[in-house]
């Protein structure tokens, strides 16, 4: 069993930044993959980031790729989301999720098998 816990929401200002963290409990192999998915209002629920715990296939949905940055501490198993250039499209509840399948595997279907309660965003003047 995989436990999840997200941080680091909030209200920022066009053009701010801010930084989510995700901290993991229980067994998580190097392989498994890792991800950033968000939703908004009346949207779909989107993946964001994806990254496998060794730290490679790392891939961006195109509409953050130049702005945000998945990266994880091993030691301390945290993933982290490093978000920059935040525009009001990118309002929205951010989860953080862990699946046992590759990450060219699951990012096709979203299907994680662990997740977390989420963090809001809220990017507004």
């Amino acid at each position: 069993e995989v436990q999840l816990v997200e941080s680091g929401g909030g209200l920022v200002q066009p053009g701010g930044s801010l930084r989510l963290s995700c901290a993991a409990r229980g067994y998580i192999a190097i392989s498994y993959c890792m991800a950033w998915f968000r939703q908004g209002p009346g949207n779909e629920r989107e993946g964001v980031a994806f990254m496998n715990r060794a730290g490679g296939d790392i891939s961006y949905t195109d509409s953050v790729k130049g702005r945000f940055t998945i990266s994880r501490d091993i030691n301390t198993n945290t993933l982290y989301l490093e978000m920059a250039a935040l525009k009001p499209e990118d309002s929205a509840m951010y989860y953080c999720a862990v699946d046992p399948r590759p990450c060219s595997s699951v990012r096709r279907d979203g299907a994680f098998s662990y997740w977390g309660q989420g963090t809001q965003v809220t990017v507004s003047s």
